[in-house]
């Protein structure tokens, strides 16, 4: 189906029965799946799919280790089956879904995906073709610099498949032309460009979460943040008017490391408050894994969250997750 095809066809269907799209492109290790994951936990598994289209893979690791092109690489991966699975689910039907196991690097049993009310799809190619981008409401790219994304792999592919340091420095050198050719360019076509990263300049204290900043394109409509937020940059938030790497004016917000909770309450308050619900605020966003939580994730969390329901049909949502007392 041609994307403008598409765009028209899922217009005309009846928001009820097609799902909220939101995608999250990133190179290897920049934080996708955390991200997903306190979106899934903020929604309630029963109301949100997340998939990984890295599942896509046309190989699996041994069979790579002949090929000249690695996994980044769209002739590494079916394309033409991401597309038609993601058409699928964007217009309310389930797939069967390949699966790549990513500790083994074996292609295994595949499985049926239902569309919930949210599908959240993340990994390397998202965005990599007009007609992928013609699914989703909302496009996310992940964009740390490129220091702290080595360190992220070499702890994550060590720490959990297997690798040693010198294999994936090694692996992350032999991928940078693919990177470059094709999984950074879709930083253009993202509504939301997030950066994680230390404040240059300034020495924080050892575990310190790392900054954010924030580039909201006016691609989609942003919940407005002037009135808690101003542009003094001295401040542990502020939002200012910046342009982005390819020119083009956008909203830079930025949420620094040292905030505290009640900074970023008052503007998480104000995000919540424009959505009009009659819920609690989730309280599983900004957990990491390990380590105290983060601030500026929250805060991320919160916008992509804002965008998924504000698409969605019905913004009372009464079973929207929230954490047990106690």
């Amino acid at each position: 189906m041609p994307h403008k095809v598409l765009r028209m066809h899922r217009a005309q269907t009846e928001p009820v029965t097609r799902p909220v799209m939101l995608a999250i492109a990133g190179d290897s290790a920049t934080g996708k799946t955390t991200l997903t994951r306190g979106l899934v936990e903020a929604l309630g598994p029963e109301r949100a799919t997340s998939i990984c289209v890295d599942d896509y893979h046309r190989y699996d690791r041994e069979e790579r280790r002949s090929l000249p092109f690695t996994p980044l690489h769209p002739a590494c991966n079916y394309m033409d089956i991401m597309e038609q699975h993601l058409q699928l689910l964007a217009t309310g039907h389930p797939i069967l879904k390949p699966v790549y196991d990513h500790r083994s690097g074996r292609l295994v049993r595949p499985e049926l995906v239902e569309p919930r009310e949210f599908v959240i799809v993340e990994g390397l190619l998202p965005l990599s073709t007009r007609l992928a981008r013609a699914c989703f409401d909302v496009a996310v790219h992940l964009d740390p610099p490129e220091n702290i994304r080595h360190q992220w792999k070499v702890k994550r592919d060590c720490g959990e498949r297997g690798y040693t340091p010198d294999q994936v420095l090694t692996e992350l050198e032999r991928r940078e032309p693919e990177s470059a050719a094709y999984i950074r360019p879709q930083r253009e076509h993202a509504d939301i460009v997030i950066r994680f990263a230390p404040i240059e300049g300034r020495e924080d204290p050892p575990g310190t979460p790392l900054s954010a900043e924030v580039l909201l394109r006016p691609t989609i409509r942003h919940p407005d943040m002037t009135r808690v937020l101003a542009g003094d940059d001295t401040h542990a938030m502020h939002l200012k008017l910046s342009r982005d790497a390819e020119g083009r004016p956008v909203d830079a917000l930025h949420v620094h490391g040292y905030a505290s909770r009640e900074d970023s309450g008052v503007l998480e308050k104000a995000i919540w408050e424009r959505l009009e619900v009659d819920h609690p605020l989730p309280e599983s966003l900004g957990v990491l894994r390990e380590g105290p939580r983060s601030e500026p994730l929250a805060i991320c969390q919160l916008l992509l969250l804002y965008h998924l329901l504000d698409k969605h049909p019905d913004r009372a949502l009464p079973a929207l997750a929230a954490l047990p007392e106690g």
